[in-house]
């Protein structure tokens, strides 16, 4: 399994990031180890997350994966695939699976928390009335998957018109083509929209921090 941002690779720190909050997507139980749909590199990547949350909290949202009660419930081709993962539809599924893990949920408050019921965190969400009350204009991001939902939401956040700082060193994949094809892709095909950036040096660039 390769590492999922290669330490030292040369690159350029983007722009002083203002009016920023840190979206940190789907830290959960459900996809931690143990969890019925484990990420396999979470673990490895929770102390680079915690540690970016731990910069600045109260300028933090964690968003939650919530499935349908059951796949009777859910739209259209959702309800073949809960059909295929009933096991992860809430009448099956442990509620304390839906949870951020342990190590995150201590900072929730001050971080916000917000429910989504698919890929995007911006798809029938409160994200977007939550951003534009507080005046967001980027959001930096981490959490999972690279290459399901942390791809939804950046690509929703691109569309909508946020500048995206990507914690290159604070994703997870179960899949490693998966996550390097990405990480590819925002630095070929979205180099006007999206920065990537290492957790060490958030601090230098993030100037909410010194407010």
């Amino acid at each position: 399994m390769t590492s999922p941002a290669k330490k030292g690779s040369e690159h350029t720190l983007p722009k002083r990031i203002e009016h920023a909050v840190h979206l940190c997507v789907d830290m959960q139980r459900l996809f931690a180890k143990g969890g019925l749909w484990e990420t396999p590199w979470m673990e490895r990547v929770l102390p680079t997350i915690e540690a970016a949350v731990a910069l600045c909290p109260e300028r933090t949202v964690f968003t939650r994966f919530i499935p349908p009660e059951n796949a009777d419930k859910a739209p259209g081709q959702w309800r073949q695939y809960y059909r295929r993962w009933s096991a992860a539809t809430r009448e099956n599924l442990d509620s304390s699976q839906l949870d951020l893990v342990p190590a995150l949920a201590r900072y929730a408050p001050p971080a916000a928390i917000i429910d989504k019921p698919a890929y995007s965190a911006f798809h029938r969400s409160a994200l977007g009335d939550f951003l534009t009350e507080r005046n967001v204009g980027t959001l930096i991001i981490s959490g999972a998957e690279t290459d399901v939902c942390v791809l939804s939401t950046v690509l929703a956040a691109v569309n909508v018109g946020y500048r995206v700082v990507i914690v290159e060193d604070g994703l997870c994949s179960s899949s490693d083509p998966g996550h390097d094809a990405l990480m590819t892709m925002y630095r070929l095909r979205y180099s006007e929209q999206i920065d990537l950036i290492t957790a060490e040096h958030l601090p230098e660039v993030w100037g909410d921090l010194r407010k």
